[in-house]
């Protein structure tokens, strides 16, 4: 039986629910069977994998989200999804000053330690600044999900309702790295040094970087999301610790991650914050895009008119990057996607360009003038 959400959602409240791997699925089948009961509610949701929420729903639901990714961009086609094209960073003041509104928060937890304490399982993200403005806060207790180093940990006097349940997290679909992908991640490695520490964007390629780097030394990572890819460098002793705002991966990461020290999720308030970022030596941001054009202007949004990508982090990390001493942006994407011109809107400037990697080698642009960087992007790209 499901739980009786109206209980505690008011029409026109704002909700925010946790996203990716984090998703609580069963108040998210809820939420959509109870809509009627709230109409005028506004959800804000993030990357949509479990894909409970359709676009039938916005009949009662006003449906937001800084992202594409997943399901979502089936939401985006069917014209029901508002985007709020910021930065990552800033979703957290937008969630404050409830521009984002956050009357009711949907989490999913893990079942508590053995002092009574349930930690937020999968993520903090966006979540954190989001429960210190909710009204209420209901959660699904999964006992799948495992118990981790959260920033913030609760008791059950905390939460409005707690529902039980028993189901593995939502995942992304499953994706393998080929020959190409090897490639490139091959000639991103030669950019990253013993001691560095890394920021992965999603996508396969971020992650198949992450088996060229075994035999390094010292490695950290901060960012805002990690895989699995990290937990193999971690049973390997390349990396030491993690900090990252949610874990997106499978079985393998969730127990490696249950009650492990080393790896530490925190608000996007501290993983994306610009004073934290700027603390960091050898910071290497690694990230993919939908394009790049021969500029170097990246679309991370928009492919044959659909939204499914978003601004999302890279532009925090990005610059971040570029400053730390040691430091570098890389840009990993197949050698297809550098164009001419692009087909949809510039996520992040060409005055931001660092190092642009495809299979067929890397383009560094940094301090190159138009001219040069139209040389070595073509160099490595599809029409040279």
């Amino acid at each position: 039986m499901l739980p009786d959400l109206a209980r505690f959602v008011r029409p026109g409240d704002g909700i925010v629910v946790g996203q990716a791997c984090a998703e609580p699925q069963t108040l998210m089948e809820a939420l959509v069977e109870q809509r009627a009961g709230f109409s005028g509610a506004s959800v804000f949701l993030g990357v949509n994998y479990a894909g409970i929420v359709k676009p039938a729903h916005a009949d009662h639901l006003r449906l937001s989200s800084y992202c594409g990714a997943g399901h979502n961009r089936a939401l985006a086609d069917a014209g029901v999804l508002d985007i709020h094209p910021h930065p990552y960073s800033r979703l957290g003041s937008l969630i404050r000053n409830k521009t984002i509104p956050s009357d009711v928060v949907l989490i999913q937890v893990s079942p508590p330690n053995a002092r009574g304490e349930y930690s937020m399982g999968l993520a903090v993200d966006y979540l954190l600044p989001a429960l210190q403005s909710a009204r209420a806060v209901v959660a699904e207790v999964n006992d799948r999900v495992p118990w981790t180093h959260t920033e913030k940990l609760f008791r059950r006097e905390d939460f409005a309702l707690l529902v039980e349940s028993s189901r593995e997290p939502a995942a992304a679909p499953p994706v393998r790295a080929g020959e190409a992908e090897a490639e490139i991640a091959r000639h991103a490695a030669a950019f990253i040094p013993d001691g560095a520490t890394l920021e992965f964007g999603l996508g396969i390629l971020p992650e198949a970087v992450c088996a060229a780097l075994h035999g390094r030394k010292s490695l950290k990572v901060h960012s805002g999301t990690i895989g699995d890819g990290v937990v193999d460098l971690m049973k390997a002793g390349a990396v030491g610790s993690a900090d990252c705002a949610m874990l997106i991966g499978t079985r393998k990461l969730f127990d490696h991650a249950r009650d492990n020290r080393a790896i530490r999720l925190r608000s996007t308030e501290y993983t994306h914050d610009p004073r934290v970022l700027g603390t960091l030596q050898k910071f290497i941001a690694i990230n993919s895009a939908v394009e790049v054009d021969l500029t170097g202007q990246v679309n991370a949004e928009v492919a044959k008119g659909s939204y499914l990508g978003a601004v999302g982090g890279a532009l925090d990390f990005i610059r971040a990057a570029t400053f730390s001493p040691g430091g570098v942006s890389l840009l990993v994407l197949p050698a297809a996607r550098i164009v001419r011109a692009l087909s949809g809107p510039v996520s992040t400037p060409r005055s931001e360009a660092g190092v642009i990697v495809t299979e067929r080698g890397a383009a560094d642009l940094r301090g190159c003038t138009l001219n040069e960087r139209m040389r070595r992007l073509t160099a490595i790209s599809t029409f040279s």
